[in-house]
């Protein structure tokens, strides 16, 4: 697989981990009062089943391995001619700004 689509699959696999994560927040998490004018909310029937900080430490490193994982296969990406030939066509598109 070339480093293209595995960067590609990467970027899927962080937009999953995300939505999972929003996903599990919007369900589990506590309710919380916004205003003093507003009602108590009611509990989520399944607070006493869920451990919300050890939930979110795991969600969370697997969220900073995955981009971890999408910043080595960055790294990765070979440079177009080399750092000198890539600052050279930056300042010929900065002169034709002008």
């Amino acid at each position: 697989m070339d480093i293209i689509s595995q960067l590609q699959d990467q970027v899927n696999a962080i937009a999953a981990i995300a939505v999972d994560i929003f996903g599990t927040l919007q369900k589990d998490a506590p309710p919380v009062r916004l205003s003093p004018n507003y009602p108590e909310p009611p509990a989520n029937p399944s607070d006493e089943n869920v451990n919300i900080p050890e939930l979110t430490k795991t969600m969370s490193g697997a969220l900073v391995q995955a981009a971890k994982k999408f910043d080595t296969l960055v790294s990765a990406l070979p440079l177009s001619g080399g750092e000198e030939a890539q600052l050279k066509r930056i300042a010929e598109l900065q002169r034709m700004k002008l």
